[in-house]
C-alpha cells in the first residue's frame, strides 16, 4: 500500500491535520465508542511552529487514506518537552462516548410496550446520538425503567441484554444495534506464515460452565400472577464440559420464561467463544486487495501453533503506527456463534468429518454456517 492510501487525517473546525508520527485508532463490536490518539514530535528550538489551537471538546473525524473511521470529539490535548523535543498528541473518541458517561436522565424515565429500537433511540436522542439498526425491530418490552445514577450505556445495555442484542458505534459516530459478521467476508485469511507478525491466545476456560442458570422475576397480571410472575427460570446444560460447574445469574428487568431460556442459550455459547479469542498482529492496515480490515467482518484464521482453522469474527481492531513498531493491525478474532442473539444449539450441529485442521472442532464447527 502507498503511503497516501495510509495517511491518516484529522479533521477539525474545517481544518485538515496529518503528518502523524503516532497512531492508535480502536474499534470493536462490543465498543460503545471507538477511540483514537495522535502524536507528533518536534525537535526545538528551531523545529517548527507550534500547529493550531486544537481544544477540547472540539468535533472532529478521522480518516485513513481519505475512509472515515472515527466521527467524535476531542478529548485530551497533552503536551510534553524537554531541552530537545516537543510532543503533541490529540486523543478522543466516538460521539457515543457521551452515552457512556453521562447520566440517564430523560423525562418520562419509564416505557411501557415499546420496542428495543424506540427505547434505545429516547435514551440515545437526549445526547444527540443516532441509532441504526440491523436486526428486526419486534422484540417488544412490557416496562423499561431507568435505575438512579446508571448512565444511558448503561440502561440502553440492561435493555439490550435481556434481548441478547450488541450495540457498538459506527465511523459516523451513531450507536449500531449490530448483527454478528455484517461487514461481511474479509478478503484476506488471517494465516501464520503469510501474514501473521504475532499472537496471543490465552486459551482460558476458567468462565465456561457444564450448566447455566438464569433466574429473575416479572409483574404481575390478570393471566400471570403468584410464583409464575415472582420465580422466572431457566437451565441449559453444556455436555461439552465434563465436570459439574454451574452459573447461576439473577437478571433484573421485566424476564419471561422465554428469555429466560434464551439467555442462558446464549450464555453458554457466548462464553465458549469468548475461551477460544485470540490476537493477531498483521503488517499494515489493509488487506491485499486495498480494502482496510474492519472489525465485525468473518475472516478465516488459519493457526496450526495455536491450532486454528477455522471462521472467526473480527471482535476488536486497533490500527497502530510508531517509530518502532511500524503500520501494524491488531486484530482480536473469536467464533462468531458467541455473538449471535439466537446461538444454534452445540449438540443439533454438524461438526466436520475428517478433517483435522482445527484443534476445537469438539466444541463448535469450524465453518460458521451463515456465511
Amino acid at each position: 500500500m502507498t503511503a497516501e492510501t495510509d495517511r491518516v487525517t484529522l479533521s477539525v473546525n474545517g481544518l485538515d491535520y496529518a503528518g502523524w508520527k503516532e497512531v492508535r485508532i480502536s474499534a470493536g463490536i462490543e465498543r460503545q465508542a471507538r477511540d483514537f490518539s495522535l502524536g507528533i514530535t518536534w525537535q526545538w528550538p528551531g523545529g517548527g511552529d507550534r500547529p493550531r489551537q486544537i481544544r477540547q471538546g472540539d468535533r472532529c473525524e478521522v480518516m485513513i487514506g481519505g475512509e472515515l473511521v472515527l466521527t467524535g470529539y476531542v478529548f485530551a490535548t497533552p503536551i510534553q518537552y524537554d531541552s530537545k523535543q516537543l510532543a503533541l498528541s490529540i486523543s478522543g473518541r466516538s460521539l457515543t462516548a457521551d452515552l457512556v458517561d453521562c447520566g440517564a436522565d430523560n423525562k418520562p424515565s419509564q416505557w411501557r410496550g415499546q420496542s428495543v429500537q424506540r427505547i434505545t433511540e429516547a435514551l440515545a436522542s437526549h445526547y444527540g446520538v443516532a441509532v441504526v439498526s440491523e436486526i428486526s425491530d419486534g422484540s417488544a418490552l412490557a416496562d423499561h425503567t431507568i435505575q438512579p445514577g446508571e448512565t444511558a450505556f448503561e440502561s440502553i445495555d440492561r435493555l439490550l441484554r435481556l434481548s441478547r442484542l450488541l450495540s457498538t458505534d459506527d465511523a459516523r459516530g451513531r450507536l449500531v444495534l449490530a448483527r454478528p459478521g455484517s461487514a461481511g467476508r474479509a478478503g484476506d485469511r488471517i494465516e501464520r506464515g503469510v501474514n501473521v507478525l504475532s499472537a496471543d491466545a490465552p486459551l482460558d476456560f476458567s468462565e465456561v460452565f457444564s450448566e447455566y442458570v438464569c433466574k429473575g422475576q416479572r409483574s404481575g397480571t390478570d393471566d400471570v400472577f403468584g410464583v409464575d410472575a415472582s420465580e422466572v427460570e431457566a437451565r441449559v446444560a453444556d455436555t461439552r464440559i465434563g465436570r459439574k460447574r454451574v452459573l447461576v445469574m439473577h437478571e433484573a428487568g421485566q424476564m419471561t420464561p422465554e428469555l429466560a431460556r434464551q439467555r442462558v442459550a446464549w450464555e453458554r455459547e457466548s462464553r465458549v467463544s469468548k475461551a477460544l479469542a485470540a490476537t493477531y498482529t498483521v503488517q499494515g492496515w489493509r488487506q491485499s486487495n486495498g480494502a482496510l480490515w474492519r472489525h465485525n467482518q468473518i475472516v478465516r484464521v488459519v493457526d496450526p501453533v495455536i491450532g486454528f482453522d477455522r471462521d472467526m469474527l473480527i471482535a476488536e481492531i486497533e490500527y497502530r503506527l510508531s517509530e518502532q513498531g511500524g503500520t501494524v493491525a491488531a486484530l482480536k478474532v473469536a467464533p462468531p456463534e458467541g455473538f449471535e442473539a439466537e446461538p444454534p444449539d452445540p449438540n443439533k450441529r454438524k461438526k466436520g468429518k475428517g478433517k483435522k485442521g482445527d484443534d476445537f472442532e469438539y466444541l463448535l464447527p469450524e465453518d460458521w454456517e451463515k456465511q
